[in-house]
């Protein structure tokens, strides 16, 4: 689905959207520019957390999904995902019914809505949240397109989190550039009881984490806002 030219966008390096330069790992891949449609303030606050998963989540995985979102929202975690279906979805609508920010990080121009079934909700997150993409309007969208997309939401997430994925989920692409860019990468408990699963314990091997408890996530959020987290949780 296609909409008309917007002419509320508006364009930022990623120096300029996160607020501070960019080290020599951050600037190798990341986009020339950015473009970008809300209401959030930029430079983006911190913390923000990816939550990112497969299109065809399990239903214990989708509840999963809202829990971690919601728990992390209360304590003012800025959600981003990257408004597919399944996993990512669940996280947007959680953040947004627990009455946090939530930032999707589009495969698509600005313009365009992939899945069409979340045309409204990419609507929402353009009014009211933050929608962010590399790829200029007019653009066509190749397959590739969704593999930078997860490229450039590991490198504006202060940490990712995979709720659930197959061995050719997309999400694995994240959670190999967050560990290349020495992000927090957190794997949820799910991953591991799926024997024909390999890719959780080929991560963890590169410094990965298990993650059992959306808390366990506070001591890898940036530290100037750790002891206001902290107050929240008390």
């Amino acid at each position: 689905m296609v909409i008309p030219e917007d002419r509320s966008i508006y364009d930022l390096t990623v120096k300029e959207l996160l607020g501070r330069p960019l080290n020599d790992v951050e600037q190798k891949f990341a986009p020339n520019m950015l473009h970008i449609k809300g209401s959030m303030e930029t430079p983006l606050l911190s913390p923000r957390v990816s939550i990112v998963g497969s299109r065809k989540a399990s239903a214990e995985a989708l509840e999963h999904s809202k829990m971690i979102t919601k728990a992390l929202t209360r304590i003012g975690v800025v959600i981003v995902s990257g408004l597919a279906e399944g996993i990512d979805t669940s996280a947007h609508i959680a953040a947004m019914e627990e009455g946090g920010k939530t930032v999707a990080v589009l495969g698509t121009p600005l313009n365009k809505t992939y899945p069409k079934k979340n045309f409204n909700l990419q609507q929402e997150i353009m009014r009211n949240h933050l929608a962010i993409s590399e790829f200029q309007i007019g653009q066509p969208t190749r397959p590739k397109d969704f593999v930078l997309r997860n490229r450039t939401m590991a490198l504006i997430s202060d940490v990712t989190i995979i709720v659930e994925a197959t061995d050719e989920s997309g999400s694995r692409h994240q959670g190999w550039e967050a560990l290349r860019l020495g992000r927090p990468l957190f794997i949820w408990k799910l991953n591991f009881n799926k024997p024909e699963v390999n890719w959780p314990k080929d991560m963890l091997k590169y410094g990965a984490i298990e993650l059992s408890d959306p808390e366990d996530v506070l001591e890898s959020l940036p530290s100037s806002r750790l002891p206001e987290m902290l107050n929240l949780l008390s």
